[in-house]
């Protein structure tokens, strides 16, 4: 497909269920405030699955998902204060708040109830040119190329804000689903002492040795007890039956978190998984301190990403693989 300056390539998704569509499309001008950048990486996350397959309600359609984008900016719009043509950035999943609302105002703006999300109801990433609001663009530190820093947008994100309500005294850490953001936060948990225990699907030996060469000191089906009581659990994995297995696994006075933004229901449990002050809480999108820290808490730990490529036109294989579990680490999309 023929490429002009006034076009570009992107993955549309047209109706929930839906293949995504290679399209030319007209490429976007940015408006007030917004930046518009060349796509160099865009990751891909569990949560483009929900939404190209309809467990996420009302999606902007038609939409180009994708919301762990890494990019240079090539042009700037009116207000867009901070950025400038050539600066290489990040976009996360929150792409615009109020500004003015309680949530907002409290340093709550993840909670906004008029927030707008990319890759969900603004054009996201899956394409090689999109469109952002400066202030939701965060600045790459040199030691993370593109690939490399497409995941921390998302997963890396997530798992930061999960790992920041568990609270400081944690010296072992559970984590539930070891995909994108598990395989991040391994590293950030590892580097400030804790030990980290990981839980995969049953018979998941490749995830669990995967989990083990990232230094967690034991890896085992999500059915299994761990080999001591946790102090915290961090579930990512969509799958509301972990609930209760986590709230067995953490001791009193223990935390356990939800990290995704859809999981199916959780079965009724005994309440004597939650006595003894047990904590289950929610992480729901992030803020942009949230990006600033995780930034800043990655290039210290040196983290490193592992990634699987796929060209743009890939993407319905991409999500394919991550469906069925065949993805190590993150998938990403290199237009």
């Amino acid at each position: 497909m023929a490429m002009t300056a006034a076009t570009m390539r992107a993955m549309v998704l047209r109706a929930a269920g839906a293949r995504l569509e290679l399209r030319e499309l007209s490429r976007p001008v940015p408006a007030v405030g917004q930046v518009r950048l060349q796509v160099q990486a865009c990751a891909v996350c569990r949560t483009d699955l929900h939404v190209v397959d309809g467990e996420l309600a009302e999606p902007r359609l038609p939409l180009i998902p994708g919301h762990e984008i890494i990019g240079c900016v090539d042009a700037v719009g009116e207000g867009a204060e901070g950025l400038a043509v050539g600066d290489r950035v990040g976009v996360p999943w929150l792409g615009w708040t109020c500004g003015d609302c309680r949530y907002c105002r409290r340093g709550q703006e993840n909670l906004c109830p008029r927030a707008q999300f990319t890759g969900y109801t603004l054009d996201g990433g899956y394409a090689e040119s999109t469109l952002a609001d400066a202030r939701f663009c965060f600045p790459l530190p040199e030691a993370f190329d593109a690939v490399a820093a497409a995941p921390l947008m998302c997963a890396g994100l997530i798992g930061q804000r999960a790992w920041s309500m568990i609270g400081e005294d944690v010296e072992h850490l559970g984590l539930y689903g070891f995909g994108a953001a598990a395989h991040i936060l391994v590293q950030v948990a590892i580097h400030a002492g804790q030990s980290v225990y990981a839980f995969t699907r049953p018979g998941d030996e490749q995830a669990q040795t995967f989990a083990r060469r990232l230094g967690a000191v034991w890896a085992g089906s999500s059915e299994a007890a761990p080999p001591v009581a946790l102090d915290a659990a961090i579930i990512f994995a969509p799958v509301g039956a972990l609930v209760p297995a986590a709230l067995a696994a953490v001791r009193p006075g223990g935390v356990v978190v939800c990290g995704g933004i859809h999981m199916s229901d959780i079965p009724a449990f005994a309440y004597r998984l939650l006595w003894e002050e047990r904590v289950l809480r929610s992480a729901a999108n992030l803020t942009r301190k949230d990006g600033h820290d995780l930034l800043a808490r990655a290039s210290k730990a040196g983290v490193r990403t592992h990634t699987q490529h796929y060209r743009l036109e890939q993407a319905n294989e991409a999500l394919a693989d991550l469906r069925a579990g065949r993805v190590s680490g993150a998938a990403v999309l290199i237009p």
